[in-house]
């Protein structure tokens, strides 16, 4: 696997002129800034050198980052330290958590590249074919999006499985973390970088853009020519920001506002553990729930009860309690708590927060979901199957679940391996997107001297 590309790949792929504009908030011209610039030629030219790879090949070197990863532990561990002794003072608590790596951590790093690895090749699937009546063979074919930019905040992990998922996926990556977690990156990428070494091939296959300020964002929005597709994985400003302001395909992702529906026939018992997994287990994340609606008829048993399970217990234990915003059908009943504000219902809170609200019916609650969703994941507990069948034909959500957390919301969880992120919109891809959603697909049509 010592590649050598046969050809300059600049005389083939002619730079693009980036396109104008600023990062909103200010920021240099594009045109003006070549650190990223230069990293993006270099994206460009290492194209060749991955798709020269045969599966087993791109498997083996997957099983060397893995083993990378886990080797270089204790740097990476360190670089860890650092951006958490940055963090301390400037992002929340829950916050850090997921900035955080530990040895487990890293080993699911690891055991997640191996699990892509282990997945079926999505390059060169043969997706359809059939033969015209002139005789033409036209066959539809898995193909790589060829290079794919991360714009990414706080998770260190994402470096891995972004990389991991790109090369099985037949793609370079551009990694772009944010400034809190740029130790740990660094020394994660220095990682899969000896593990590429090892088989000879380019570093620019995984690069990561040292530059975190706006205008290196800016640059990756702007790169028409350079970068086949956009992925913005953090909150919801970074996304709208991208949604709104990239030039190249972008993916919109992540942010979720996810709604638990409590029927007025629920298992309490369930519902109160489902509950407080989706709120509690990992709060930063982007499928922990936000909201939780509760039908009239089982409120007055289960409020009591989610209190005494979310606050009373949590607190009791050690634990963060979960602060409650309840509207004024829910603090009626409670008697107590804090009364739920104009934005509670329309915000990620990320955070030991939940807003609740009692609802009339399931149609009221899928009409309140529809409204104030970000379409990420939502759940309905019950035990009418009517009730669990419009549930989840009418709810317009990339994950809709009947008696279950939505933390399960992810790709490893879903059998993917890994994930790049959540999709919320509709084209392309939605939900989380593995392997098959970083693949585009081409026709190729074989004649055999045909002419129109």
């Amino acid at each position: 696997m010592n590649f050598q590309p046969p050809f300059d790949p600049t005389a083939c792929y002619p730079p693009p002129a980036f396109s104008g504009g600023e990062f909103p908030g200010g920021g240099p011209d594009p045109a003006e800034l070549t650190l990223t610039r230069g990293l993006l030629e270099e994206a460009l030219a290492a194209k060749p050198a991955l798709a020269a790879l045969s599966t087993e090949e791109k498997k083996a070197v997957l099983w060397s980052m893995a083993d990378a990863l886990e080797a270089d532990a204790e740097a990476i561990l360190a670089a860890n330290a650092q951006d958490l002794e940055g963090a301390k003072d400037t992002i929340a608590p829950v916050m850090q958590d997921r900035l955080r790596l530990t040895q487990g951590r890293i080993a699911d790093m690891a055991a997640g590249v191996r699990a892509v690895a282990e997945l079926p090749d999505p390059v060169g699937r043969t997706l359809s074919t059939h033969v015209l009546p002139n005789g033409l063979q036209v066959c539809k074919t898995s193909v790589p999006l060829w290079v794919i930019a991360i714009i990414y905040e706080s998770r260190p992990n994402v470096t891995s499985d972004a990389a991991s998922l790109t090369f099985q996926a037949g793609s370079v990556c551009v990694l772009r973390g944010g400034k809190e977690s740029i130790h740990s990156n660094t020394a994660i990428v220095a990682a899969l970088h000896k593990a590429l070494a090892q088989h000879h091939l380019p570093a620019a296959l995984v690069s990561l853009v040292s530059d975190t300020t706006r205008a290196s964002a800016n640059e990756l929005m702007q790169a028409v020519g350079y970068i086949d597709l956009l992925i913005p994985r953090g909150g919801a400003s970074l996304i709208q920001t991208c949604v709104n302001q990239a030039k190249v395909p972008c993916i919109q992702t992540g942010t979720g506002i996810c709604h638990i529906f409590v029927d007025g026939d629920a298992d309490l018992n369930k519902a109160l553990t489902i509950v407080e997994n989706a709120k509690t287990s990992r709060p930063s994340v982007c499928n922990a729930a936000e909201v939780c609606l509760v039908h009239r008829d089982i409120a007055a048993d289960f409020l009591p009860q989610l209190w005494q399970r979310l606050v009373v217990l949590r607190h009791q234990s050690g634990q963060p309690p979960v602060e409650l915003r309840l509207d004024p059908k829910a603090m009626e009943i409670l008697g107590k708590g804090i009364p739920a504000g104009y934005d509670d219902f329309d915000t990620e809170f990320l955070d030991y927060v939940l807003a609740v609200r009692v609802v009339e019916s399931v149609e009221e609650a899928i009409e309140h979901i529809n409204q104030h969703s970000t379409g990420h994941s939502e759940a309905i507990l019950t035990q009418t199957q009517a009730h669990a069948d419009l549930f989840t034909r009418l709810v317009d959500s990339a994950a809709v679940y009947v008696n279950a957390s939505t933390r399960f919301t992810d790709g490893g969880q879903f059998g993917l391996g890994c994930e790049m992120g959540i999709s919320t919109q509709k084209l392309h891809a939605r939900g989380p997107m593995g392997l098959e959603e970083l693949t585009s697909y081409k026709y190729i049509i074989t004649g055999s001297g045909q002419i129109r």
